[in-house]
């Protein structure tokens, strides 16, 4: 198999993989048998999700609440962060509005959030 063609194919490897996955490790030699069949299935299983389950890129408002979430931080923490009004966080997570530059720029300094994502590129 070079390719996984239907969801069947895609099921019974993920499957498979589930089988795998406790019997194979880093320490294992590379021409292990369970390990290239664990690393061949992971690779085809990768392709077809990226092909059919593609989740496209994150945008602004969702990238700021994960951010908000992996540091524990309120919008009144993030406006502080930021320089800004807690309740011009507000309408950007909501959509609302988009950000001045110097926000723009903030965002990505401050809250590790890349340029792209807060330019919506």
């Amino acid at each position: 198999m070079t390719k996984i063609e239907t969801r069947e194919q895609y099921e019974w490897a993920l499957d498979r993989i589930e089988t795998l996955v406790n019997d194979v490790s880093e320490e294992m030699p590379e021409n292990d048998p369970r390990k290239m069949e664990f690393c061949l299935l992971s690779n085809l299983v990768a392709d077809y999700s990226d092909e059919h389950f593609d989740l496209g890129a994150p945008t602004l408002q969702e990238c700021i609440k994960e951010r908000m979430f992996e540091l524990g931080l309120s919008q009144k923490d993030v406006a502080g962060i930021l320089g800004t009004s807690q309740s011009r966080i507000s309408d950007l997570i909501s959509g609302k509005c988009n950000p001045t530059f110097e926000l723009a720029r903030n965002i990505c300094r401050n809250l590790g959030i890349p340029p792209a994502v807060v330019l919506g590129l």
